[in-house]
């Protein structure tokens, strides 16, 4: 991978990670296009990266993470499921985690239940990110384990599932900022230990460096993407994802042939 490869999925791991469109999903059809190998440094640098986005989220929101206990105590509640079921399936996940084919079918899925939820939500205003309570934190800490499929995207998952327990658009999609933390810590984490013995002196630059620009991409992203969700919801990002899905599946059949 050489330094213009990493920048540029670096960017698309900022831009897409707290957006419903499947950051995984994204990389792996950048990864694939760009021909990058899927060697264990590429697994582990789309995994790592994914701390400066962490990043971006403590930067903006810095104020509700000195709120209170409280707060804390639903983010670990609606953790737990992810830090369980990722341990568990962690093996099989880096077994799809270059398919294609699963990117596709997921985005499609995706996109559906994204337009279908957007037009639930538009019957009632929903409740804030104070208002969670502590069962719907665990609920919506399931949805969120969807995400382990290539293409079905932690934000949209976990954002259908806030939808679903009653939180408005805006607050639906901060929790799922906020409940990324933790997920995305432990997932870079467990990978960093994973991957000692193909992070060198040669190539920690690149995760450096890749670091920091999702950090600014993804800071970049949250703001338009909240100014974005209060004017137009999210029906855009489900036909973008429809769109995307069927085109990999359109160009999947031809290059079979």
């Amino acid at each position: 991978m050489s330094m213009i490869e990493s920048i540029i999925l670096a960017i698309i791991e900022g831009v897409t990670e707290f957006l419903p469109v499947s950051s995984t999903g994204h990389l792996i059809i950048a990864s694939s296009l760009m021909g990058i190998n899927e060697d264990p440094f590429t697994k582990a640098y789309t995994v790592i990266v994914q701390f400066g986005a962490i990043l971006s989220v403590l930067v903006l929101y810095w104020r509700y993470f000195l709120t209170s206990w409280s707060f804390y105590k639903k983010l670990f509640i609606a953790f737990l499921p992810a830090a369980v079921l990722g341990l568990l399936v962690a093996d099989k996940i880096d077994a799809i985690l270059g398919s294609v084919e699963v990117v596709a079918y997921s985005l499609i899925l995706g996109g559906i239940a994204l337009i279908l939820f957007e037009r639930y939500t538009k019957l009632h205003d929903g409740k804030e990110v104070g208002e969670i309570k502590n069962s719907s934190a665990f609920k919506i800490g399931f949805y969120q384990c969807l995400a382990f499929i290539p293409g079905v995207s932690r934000s949209a998952a976990s954002i259908i599932g806030g939808l679903f327990e009653g939180l408005n658009r805006k607050a639906a999609a901060e929790f799922s900022f906020f409940l990324g933390v933790p997920t995305l810590t432990g997932a870079c984490f467990v990978k960093l230990l994973k991957s000692r013995d193909v992070i060198t002196a040669d190539n920690i630059g690149l995760l450096l460096m890749g670091t920091f620009v999702a950090f600014i991409a993804a800071t970049l992203a949250i703001k338009s993407f909240i100014q974005f969700l209060n004017r137009h919801g999210f029906t855009i990002f489900g036909i973008y994802r429809i769109i995307v899905g069927v085109v990999l599946l359109v160009v999947l059949a031809v290059t079979k042939h």
